[in-house]
This record gives structure tokens, C-alpha cells and sequence, in this order.
């Protein structure tokens, strides 16, 4: 129904109109009423229909960091990807984005964990106590990050509490760490310690089960190395006891580096 002051207006001029001597006939009056019908008041007062907002489509982060690490050709370029990625729930609380340290294309390249607060107050991987007797453990086979040795992680951001990475924020850094390698071109990897150690080898064994003994490592890319797991080297000061289970891993690093020419 249109509103009876629209209605009343209409009329009102069809009548001055007539008094002026113009002519209106029924069809021109209908035609006003309906426009008044969708113009009245009451149509003026409905209230507006807000636009329907697209549905986000959810982000696959694990394949978002796949198609990431595909397209880097560099070392610095797959560096500059992983300080720019954003889906690890972990970024958010981090000071830093811990990538590498060392010399790239190394012939050995060492994986940790991920940082801790010291590595993620300054940005690179094994800067605290266990980083430093982590020197001095690659000093006893010749190696330095200086010169010869390249230091990563499986997880570039420190977990709340210094906890371990849990699988998901595992999973999606692992496309990075892949392709880290295959950039990379080591003769042989360290992990170091039972999280990367489990993590790269896709294995429910402890540290204690997978230190000692040499795996076969292969990427998604194809590329195959070496991998020999070692003990941490932050259980290592919490137990110097079994300092000599890592002496016997380190030289087992360092002969496998001789004869693979590294």
C-alpha cells in the first residue's frame, strides 16, 4: 500500500492540474501512485540489505610453504620466503624468525630444533650455551660455521615456554627445510638432537635408538644424503656423562665427510 501522504500529494496535483487546464489521464495517475508506492516513507524506512560478504577460503599453509620453496632459486631468496611466511601459528609470539647461520653450500650441514630465547632474541640458530658447546664440538672435526659448516632448524619460531614444535608446526616448515637442502648440496646433515632427528626421518624411535648409525636421507625434490643423528648438544650439559656416546657420532660425521670428499 503506498503512504497516504504520497497518495494525497498525487492527488492534490492531478487537481491543479485540471484547474490549469492539462489534461491527466487514469494511466499517468497510476504510474505516480506506484512510484510512490516504492519511494513512500515506508519504503524510505526499510532498512538496508547489507552486501554478503564473500566466504574466505581456509589457506592449506603446508602446500602454500610447498609452492614458497618451489619457487626460490637462492638461498637468500628461500631465506627472504620463510621470514615472510605466515603461516605458522608460532610467528605471532616470536622476536625473530630464525632461519641459518654458517657458510652456505657447506658440505655439512647441521639441523637443530629451533630457537630458543637467546637465538630468538638475536635471529640465528645455536647462539646460547648449547650453540656454543655446539662450536666447540664441530672445532673437534675441523668445522666452523665460519668456514665449513651450515646450521639450521626444522622450526624457525620459538614455541611458547620453550616447548617442542608440535606436528603441525612441523609440517609446515618442512617444505623449507627440503628445499634448504636441495639448495644446499650437503655431503653429509647432523640432526641434532631427537626432534629433527624424528622429524626428518619420519621415525617414532628416540635419539638414543637413531644416534650412531648413518640414515638415508632423501627430500621431496629427489635430492639424497647421509644423515647421521647426534645427541643435543642441551643434553649434553645436562648430562657431560654421555659426552663420549657424541665424541663417537662426531667421528663417525667426520669420516663419513672424508670419504664423500667433504
Amino acid at each position: 500500500m503506498p503512504a497516504p501522504a504520497s497518495i494525497d500529494a498525487i492527488s492534490a496535483l492531478t487537481e491543479w492540474w485540471g484547474d490549469m487546464g492539462v489534461e491527466v489521464d487514469d494511466a499517468t495517475v497510476q504510474a505516480y501512485l506506484k512510484v510512490a508506492e516504492r519511494t513512500g516513507p515506508a519504503a524510505e524506512s526499510a532498512p538496508a540489505q547489507p552486501a554478503r560478504r564473500p566466504r574466505r577460503k581456509k589457506v592449506d599453509w603446508v602446500e602454500e610453504a610447498r609452492k614458497i620453496a618451489a619457487s626460490c632459486q637462492t638461498l637468500d631468496a628461500l631465506k627472504a620466503a620463510i621470514e615472510a611466511f605466515e603461516g605458522s601459528p608460532l610467528k605471532g609470539a616470536a622476536e625473530n624468525t630464525v632461519v641459518c647461520d654458517g657458510t652456505p653450500g657447506a658440505s655439512l650441514m647441521v639441523i637443530g630444533e629451533g630457537p630458543g630465547a637467546e637465538e630468538d632474541r638475536r635471529g640465528l640458530p645455536f647462539v646460547g650455551k648449547a650453540g656454543q658447546l655446539l662450536d666447540r664440538m664441530l672445532a673437534a672435526i675441523q668445522r666452523d660455521r665460519t668456514e665449513n659448516a651450515f646450521i639450521t632448524n626444522v622450526n624457525y619460531w620459538r614455541p611458547p615456554g620453550n616447548r617442542n614444535p608440535e606436528a603441525e608446526e612441523l609440517a609446515v616448515c618442512r617444505p623449507f627445510v627440503d628445499r634448504m637442502i636441495e639448495l644446499s648440496q650437503p655431503k653429509v646433515i647432523v640432526a641434532a638432537g631427537g626432534v629433527p632427528a624424528k622429524s626428518l626421518l619420519a621415525s617414532s624411535d628416540g635419539i638414543m635408538r637413531l644416534r650412531g648409525t648413518e640414515h638415508v636421507f632423501k627430500t621431496a625434490g629427489g635430492f639424497t644424503a647421509p644423515l647421521i643423528p647426534i645427541l643435543h648438544p642441551a643434553y649434553l650439559l645436562r648430562r657431560p656423562q654421555d659426552k663420549s656416546r657424541a665424541w663417537r657420532d662426531l667421528l663417525l660425521v667426520e669420516q663419513r665427510l672424508g670419504e664423500l670428499g667433504g
